[in-house]
This record gives structure tokens, sequence and C-alpha cells, in this order.
């Protein structure tokens, strides 16, 4: 590989210092930086590639080489990435898969040891790993955490596998990360004791400042449904060194039009200093799981980033071990859309509209609990409600914005479990998605039950995808990689995906991320109330309490 020569204002996050460079590439690495002495008004700023500190690639609906390939236009050169969506699924295959598929792309993916699958005992999975696979994939030298400790309960009350998992991660010094949404006080302390290091589930300030106060380090998160970034922005100034910034989970469309750059540009737009926003989204992730990535100094690997700026951080180049990997706006990846080998489990058959009855038992009056979505949030709110009653069933009712909610087991033949779901606002027809977290069967919500089944099987006759029925028109798009993902390029699939997106905002869904939300109606992790294929489930109370 030749020897490039970058100039620019290099931009020292310790420090706090920038100046004018000329910066020698040569074989992957920075070779050398020269301090020069001229006027640098014109000359782009140089800083460490940004990090998104916590994302489930299979929430874009792209296998990550196709990830990687809209990620970097944005700036982005590596992640720390929780495959345990897949891991649902395929178990060891999929983790397997990711990261095979990871290796055919520069950026720079750094998979983790998924600790919860199945997540609960609550749900239908369509695999495990238990302690001893988790501990062996530990012990790879491309795995570099233990995932999101889902099961904080189990952490708390030392259920035997939970340990068993946090101590391998220990024992091999690896990070071990957090997910406690709502853990707080002595709770949020005895959690952190146990050496997990992370949370990205602080819904508010106050929570947030708990798990520091314990020990953890907080990872903001704005995702395509879950956005708490404005809640916690602020501890970028008073915790410059225990910050980090995340996506989560993010739909293609969003990837498409901007990553960790458009959370830079709101924070300074916010007044904190620019050089702790740096410091929080490409130096700290590095710092904390001791990732392989280059920091701007000289024998370094050459990942790096030019911008315009540091307020809007408009990204000109995108460079990763010395190669240019997108410039001015496009990718400079080939679109690696075939995939020689596909993972899946897809075992059920078509449903009919009868499947999704609710009968009413003979009761003329029966207040149900209700789930209450949030847009912008994981968390639903626990509603005490009384569905429609006709003919000696309960039905959806557009009109007072209640509607029926399924999840159909993907992995095994068995009844339907049913609830009713409130904001989610259509008018008319259904959505369905076999991205339904963690143990991703399909969930479907409609106006009624003739709908309900009709996008339901649109998702199994492609072994996967999201769907949308209004009225006589369908629309879906078709993941076949373990039902999560499509191995087609990255941006067609973001076109496919906001054609659908629209297509449910159009039958009347109000909600920003329609498809994102569905997706979370059935992780039982998140409070208050949720759905599985077992039945109606109580976060707070962790039980199921109907079907």
């Amino acid at each position: 590989m030749s020897s490039q020569v970058i100039t620019g204002r290099l931009v020292n996050v310790l420090d706090r210092t920038e100046y004018p460079v000329e910066m020698r590439v040569a074989e992957g690495r920075i070779a050398s930086i020269q301090r020069l002495a001229l006027a640098a008004a014109e000359l782009p700023f140089i800083l460490p590639g940004f990090i998104d500190a916590h994302v489930h690639v299979e929430s874009s609906m792209l296998i990550p080489s196709e990830f990687g390939r809209l990620a970097v236009v944005h700036g982005t050169v590596a992640s720390v990435s929780d495959p345990h969506e897949i891991a649902n699924v395929c178990g060891r295959a999929g983790v397997d898969f990711m990261i095979a598929d990871g290796r055919r792309s520069p950026f720079k993916f750094h998979f983790g040891a998924p600790s919860c699958v199945p997540a609960t005992r609550f749900e239908t999975a369509g695999a495990t790993l238990d302690s001893a696979d988790v501990a062996a994939l530990l012990d790879q030298d491309d795995i570099f955490y233990l995932s999101e400790m889902m099961n904080f309960p189990g952490a708390l009350n030392g259920d035997p596998e939970v340990m068993q998992k946090i101590v391998a991660a220990q024992r091999r010094g690896k990070p071990i990360d957090g997910h406690a949404p709502g853990l707080r006080g002595e709770m949020a302390r005895r959690y952190a004791a146990l050496g997990i290091s992370t949370d990205h589930e602080c819904f508010t300030l106050e929570e947030a400042l708990d798990k520091l106060a314990a020990g953890m380090k907080i990872i903001i998160r704005e995702g395509s449904a879950a956005r708490n970034f404005d809640a916690l922005a602020e501890l970028i100034g008073t915790h410059p060194d225990r910050t980090m910034f995340c996506s989560d989970d993010k739909h293609p469309d969003s990837l498409v039009e901007g990553h960790i750059d458009r959370l830079c540009a709101r924070a300074v737009a916010r007044g904190i200093d620019p050089f702790l926003v740096i410091r929080t989204a490409c130096v700290n992730p590095v710092e904390h799981y001791k990732l392989p990535v280059g920091q701007l100094r000289v024998g370094d690997a050459a990942d790096f980033i030019l911008v315009d700026d540091l307020v809007y951080f408009r990204v000109r180049e995108t460079w990763i071990d010395g190669q240019c990997v997108a410039r001015h706006g496009l990718s400079l990846l080939p679109s690696a859309a075939e995939v020689t080998r596909q993972v899946n489990r897809f075992h059920c058959a078509v449903t009919f509209p009868s499947d999704f009855r609710v009968a009413s038992h003979g009761l003329a009056t029966y207040p149900f609990p209700v789930i209450g979505a949030i847009d912008g949030q994981l968390i639903t709110e626990k509603l005490d409600l009384q569905p429609t009653l006709q003919k000696e069933e309960w039905i959806a009712d557009p009109s007072q914005d209640i509607l029926k909610l399924a999840v159909v087991n993907r992995y095994a033949e068995a009844p339907v479990a049913t609830a009713f779901i409130r904001h989610f606002g259509l008018r008319q027809g259904a959505l369905a998605s076999s991205v339904a977290h963690d143990a991703h069967n399909i969930v479907a919500v409609g106006t009624d039950d003739a709908s309900l089944s009709r996008a339901v099987n649109l998702v199994i006759a492609h072994q996967g995808g999201v769907s949308c029925v209004s009225g006589e028109e369908e629309w879906v798009l078709p993941l076949p990689v373990a039902g999560l993902m499509s191995a087609e390029d990255g941006y067609r699939v973001a076109a496919r995906y906001t054609e659908i997106d629209n297509a449910a905002k159009e039958a009347g869904a109000t909600l920003s991320a329609p498809f994102m939300t569905l997706s979370f109606m059935a992780l039982l992790v998140i409070p208050h109330l949720k759905l599985s294929d077992k039945g109606l489930f109580d976060g707070d109370a962790f039980r199921v309490i109907g079907t």
C-alpha cells in the first residue's frame, strides 16, 4: 500500500488543542505527523472516527457488511455490536454469521457474547446459549465483551447461570455491559458491584446520575424508537470521561440520514464543549472496550475522519486502516449484496382470522390491562380499559385508538397470543414483523382479525420481514436472513423500508417509527406491559398475567 499525505487541522482531544499538520499514512498506519506553520482556516479538521458504543446491527435490517457500507458515510469507523438478536433465532450459528460477514468489510465490528439467550423463560426463542456457550465465545479473540446483562433480576438475586456468565467475562478481563431500565439507588449499586460497567437504558437524568454514582458509565442512546439524548446530553459536560454515544436499534432509513455525527452536532448546538463531545463520540469507547481503533497517534491504525467544522460535523472523508472508504456523502465500499451462507429458523403455518379472535366468555364488562405505547420510548404504560364487545368477542376499535396486538410463535405451531394496545393510531389494516425483540416471533398490530392474518401471512410467506396491509393493498419487505435482515443493497433496503413506513402512516399510524415501536412490544425485559407468545406480561411483577 503506497503512502499518502493528509493535510488538515488535527484535533487532539485529550490535550484540547487543534493545529495544522501534514499526516503521512503508510501500510494502513499513521507513519508520521508533522506540525505545520501555516494558516489553517480552509483546512478540514482531522478527528478520530466515530464509534457506535452499543448497537444491534440486525435492527438496521442489513447484514453487517451493508451496515458498515452505509455507516462510514457519516464518519462511523467502528461499533460495539451485540448480536443477541440473531443469537435468539439461530444461536451460535447466528453469532458466527455476523462475525464472518463483518469481516467482509473494512468497517471495524467488535462483537460481544450475548448474555441472555433467551432473554426470559416467558417466551419461545429459537435457541439457547448457556454459560458454557458464553464462556466458549468469550475465549475468542474476536469477542470483545459480555453483551448487555438484561436479566438484572437474575444478577441481583445471584442466579447461578447468570453469575457464571459474569465470572467468565471477569476471568478473561473483558468488559460487561449492563441493561437495567429504571434501576436506582441501592439496587443500581448492587448491580454495578457485580462488575457490570455500562448502561444504555437510562431514560431520565436522575436514573443516570444514580448509576454514575454506582460507578457505571452511561451510553447515551438515540435510536429509531428509543430516544434519550435530550434527557441525558448534559452528562457530556459534567461527566465527559464516563459517557458514550449509541444508537442501540436503528432502522435503515435512519442510518441513511445520519448516525453518531448527528449527535455530535446536536450536543454542540446545546453549548457543550466540542472537545468533550468528540471525546464521548470517538475516544471513550476505545478506552473502555480496549478497541483496536486508531486514535491519531503515530503508529496507530489510520482510522480517522475529515470534517468541515466542529459545529455541524459534516464529513468530507472517512478512512479505515489507511483506506478512504467514504468521500463527500458517498460510500466507496462496494455492495456486498450476495451472501454465500444464510441462516434462518421459521417453522409456522399460515394463520386464519379466527386465530386472532378474543372471546368474551359471556362477560359484558371486563376492564383489560391494555398496553400504552409511548412514542420515542421502549417502556409502555399499563392502562385499564375496556375494548369493544361485538357478538361475544372483544374486538379492536380504531375510533377509541384501541387496537389488537398479537404474537405468533414462529418456531413451532402454537395458539396466537393476543392483547390490546393504545396510542398506535392505525385507522385501518395491520402491520406485522418478524423483528420482535428479543425472541423474534411474529408481532402484529391491527384494526381487525382479517387484516392481522393477512399481514402475518405475508411475513410467513417470505420467511421473515415487515408487512403492511391497508384496504386491498399490501406491502412487504422480505428479511430472509434470520427473519431479521436483508442481504440486498443497503440503500435499496432503506428505500423499501421508507415506502412501507409511509404506508403504515397513511393507514393512520401516529408513531414516529411504528415498525420499530412494534418490534419492542414483545420485549419483556422493558416494563411495564408487553406481550409474548405465551401471553400478556407484567414487567413489574415479571410474570405472565393473561393470554
